[in-house]
């Protein structure tokens, strides 16, 4: 069984707790490519659009969107919209 993508919105209180303002910012333009992951990544989408494929089906995100890949997961990224995002690797 494939390790499942968590989605959700954070409050502010949420953000300050985790600290997400300081993690990392990750930056990428209009592009499409193969990802997996050898860990955890939780993130913080801050702008832009994009799609991920992966065998459970298209999973859509945005602004506000905090989101947790799982280690194992292998995908396809369709960016539609320059992304920004904060990240953590767990």
């Amino acid at each position: 069984m494939m390790p499942k993508i968590v989605v959700r919105s954070l409050s502010e209180e949420e953000i300050k707790q985790k600290e997400i303002r300081n993690w990392p910012i990750w930056e990428k333009e209009v592009s499409r490519f193969d990802w997996s992951y050898d860990a955890d990544e939780e993130c913080l989408i801050l702008e832009g659009r994009f799609n991920v494929e992966t065998d459970e089906g298209i999973f859509s995100f945005g602004p506000g969107d905090f989101i947790l890949f799982p280690q194992g997961l292998s995908c396809i990224w369709d960016i539609t919209e320059d992304v920004r995002k904060h990240y953590n690797f767990l």
